[in-house]
C-alpha cells in the first residue's frame, strides 16, 4: 500500500500510523504529573519568601515561574514520552 505523493514517486504508507493527539484524560494525567512536582519544588525552594506574600501575588509569583517550566521544559518531554510509550505498546 502505498500514499501519494507530491513526487512522481508512491511514498510507502507505514504499518503503523502515528499515534493522535492526547485525549482529555491523557492531557489532564501529563498536566498534572508536571504541575504538581513544579509547583511543590517551587514551594519547598521558595517557601520562607512567599510567606512573606499577600495570597494574590504569591499565585502571581508561582504561576509566573511555573507556566514557563511545564509548557517549554516538561510537557515536551511528556509528549515524547507518551509517544514512546504508544509506540511501544503498538508493536
Amino acid at each position: 500500500m502505498t500514499t501519494p505523493s507530491l513526487g512522481s514517486k508512491p511514498i510507502p504508507a507505514s504499518r503503523h500510523a502515528a499515534p493522535g493527539p492526547p485525549s482529555k484524560h491523557q492531557l489532564a494525567l501529563m498536566i498534572w504529573l508536571a504541575v504538581f512536582p513544579t509547583l511543590t519544588a517551587l514551594n519547598l525552594v521558595l517557601g520562607d519568601w512567599l510567606g512573606t506574600l499577600t495570597p494574590v501575588v504569591r499565585t502571581f509569583v508561582l504561576a509566573t515561574i511555573a507556566v514557563p517550566i511545564v509548557i517549554y521544559g516538561l510537557m515536551p518531554q511528556l509528549h515524547r514520552l507518551r509517544l514512546r510509550l504508544l509506540t511501544r505498546l503498538h508493536h
